[in-house]
């Protein structure tokens, strides 16, 4: 049994989500495979999805709805996981198998390597595997002391990277960033779309554009920066609409 699990808190992302990714593993795993939902509202999230609580932890207030809620999964027990588990972000596409995801590194820490960071030897915690309880550790450091942490680090996924020297990033064809390595320069990208690379079996959308503004054909940016409609502007890949579904 292959276990993947993820996380819903707070109103930015609603049940469909969390349902979208249940069917995208559906159809991108070959053995059984569960998935896992920590939430603080499990209404109309899929039956098939096993929802649980959403894992204790002492976060400062100013980063309590941040990513550094993820650290909670750290901790063990963690419900009544064993073994390697893969965690994934709800506002990834998926594209390609998840198997060989449970085959590399058995047992290691394996993330993505930041693509804006790359050769800085810090991970993007987008997509991460883990072996549950062998790095308790770093639940138990951080809640003794959250906020010197926060300070000092600023991002969850950089202190993971300092904290865990046993690192091991996926093979770069696997997981891209939708705005990082596909998204066309511009202009080009005001009438050429993204192009999916054949090996990759997920595409990220950190921050902004979400994969259903990509849908709609927009890339949302405040009133106040009006001016970057300039060059956020984008055309609808056909590979991200039948995917995200």
């Amino acid at each position: 049994m292959q276990t993947i699990i993820c996380m819903k808190w707070g109103s930015r992302y609603g049940p469909e989500f969390v349902n979208r990714l249940y069917a995208a593993i559906e159809r991108n795993t070959k053995r059984e495979t569960q998935l896992y939902c920590f939430t603080d509202n499990p209404i109309d999230i899929n039956k098939n999805v096993i929802c649980k609580q959403l894992p204790k932890i002492n976060l400062p207030e100013a980063i309590s709805l941040t990513p550094w809620r993820k650290l909670s999964v750290w901790q063990h027990p963690l419900e009544n996981l064993k073994g390697d588990v893969l965690f994934l972000d709800l506002d990834l596409v998926i594209t390609g198998g998840l198997d060989s995801f449970f085959d590399y590194k058995p047992g290691k820490y394996c993330v993505i390597e930041n693509w804006t960071q790359i050769g800085k030897n810090i991970g993007n915690t987008s997509c991460f595997r883990f072996p549950v309880g062998r790095y308790n550790y770093i639940f138990d450091k951080f809640q003794k002391n959250p906020e010197e942490i926060w300070k000092k680090y600023r991002i969850e996924q950089i202190f993971l990277s300092a904290e865990i020297k046993e690192q091991y990033f996926w093979p770069a064809e696997w997981c891209k960033s939708f705005k990082h390595n596909l998204l066309p320069k511009w202009p080009f990208r005001i009438w050429k779309p993204a192009k999916l690379p054949r090996e990759t079996s997920i595409v990220a959308f950190t921050g902004k554009p979400d994969p259903d503004d990509v849908i709609k054909g927009i890339w949302p940016v405040k009133k106040s920066q009006f001016y970057k409609k300039i060059y956020k502007q984008l055309k609808t890949p056909q590979w991200v609409s039948k995917n995200w579904s």
